[in-house]
């Protein structure tokens, strides 16, 4: 059974064996026990302060947990309203249109504008799954679980949801897009810089271009991978866009991956999920689909489990998943399905 819950500071050995297996362009998860550990405690604050009146940047780290083995297998994160202090940065892509009568020549040239975002939307991410347990759906649940988690607490969180996907990136960690770009201005490598991000994106501001980039001025290969996904970051992706999540024509200013972004309120499975209560437990319930069922409060647990809808109201749900989330009859559960239960 794999079960979804808040990351603990106990946690921190193996959110480091974790980050061991990730490769370049996971930024927010990095092979760093101190960061990993300010990780932690940023997120133990975030759930302290879940409720307030409105979103103020709060951190919430979520890991995946086998039940059988106790072992981490996946890590998922929310930032309630990026902004504030330190900016969100991205290039927006704009296009204009240079037209010459004299020479009957009409163009339309895309450029990449420097935008910082003071007073932004929610942000997903830090979304790693261990190489043994992907291909199973367990992603999916995974990534999830964050909007059923946001389904419960609408207002702790900011009115527009965003992700930034990660882009095109090699093995050795260069990208071309930062070759043609970031390295002319910063002087570093991709992973250098990408890290530096973690703790200060005040060089950004610094270092970075203000004035348009012209795309078609760029070397082909970088103008290529402008607003495309990393090859393993696709399914992820997917999973997204299922859920509402659509390219807001802004791409990371590193790599080019790109944003994408949702109304909160829009979301598929906001929409979709709904509270109710565990009538009965039972060994092998009528299975009805398969579901994500989460707990209600700050106390927040997930998994996916079959689930029985009874005629006068509530749910029939298996022993094992009762168990996994800490419920047991007469408890409300927020329930929702894992694919779009509507066309």
């Amino acid at each position: 059974m794999f079960v979804i819950r808040p990351v603990r500071a106990d946690d921190l050995d193996g959110l480091v064996a974790l980050a061991g297996l990730t490769s370049f362009g996971l930024t927010t998860l990095p092979r760093d026990a101190d960061y990993l550990a300010g990780r932690i405690r940023d997120s133990e604050e975030g759930f302290r302060r879940l409720g307030d009146e409105r979103p103020r940047g709060e951190a919430y780290l979520f890991v995946l947990e086998d039940t059988t083995s106790g072992r981490l297998v996946g890590t998922a994160g929310i930032i309630s309203k990026v902004g504030g202090f330190e900016p969100f940065y991205a290039y927006r892509i704009e296009t204009s249109v240079h037209e010459s009568k004299m020479l009957g020549i009409r163009k339309e040239i895309q450029t990449l504008h420097l935008e910082a975002e003071h007073d932004g939307p929610c942000e997903i991410g830090s979304m790693f799954l261990h190489p043994d347990t992907r291909s199973r759906g367990i992603g999916r649940v995974l990534s999830l679980s964050r909007f059923l988690f946001i389904a419960e607490h609408p207002w702790s969180f900011d009115e527009t949801v965003i992700a930034e996907m990660r882009g095109v990136i090699d093995d050795s960690g260069r990208s071309d897009f930062w070759d043609a770009v970031g390295k002319h201005f910063f002087e570093i490598d991709f992973p250098k810089a990408d890290y530096l991000s973690l703790l200060n994106k005040r060089f950004i501001a610094d270092l970075m271009p203000h004035h348009p980039i012209y795309i078609p001025l760029l070397p082909p290969a970088a103008q290529a991978v402008i607003g495309q996904v990393h090859p393993d970051t696709r399914p992820a992706l997917a999973i997204l866009e299922g859920e509402g999540f659509s390219f807001t024509g802004m791409v990371d200013v590193f790599e080019a991956g790109p944003v994408v972004s949702c109304p909160r309120d829009e979301l598929r499975l906001v929409r979709q999920s709904e509270r109710t209560a565990v009538v009965e437990l039972s060994d092998t319930p009528a299975d009805a689909g398969e579901w994500i069922v989460g707990t209600c409060g700050i106390s927040f647990r997930a998994c996916r489990s079959p689930l029985e809808r009874l005629a006068d109201g509530g749910v029939r749900l298996p022993r094992e998943a009762a168990a996994a989330l800490g419920v047991e009859p007469g408890d409300t559960i927020r329930i929702g399905p894992l694919r779009s239960s509507k066309p």
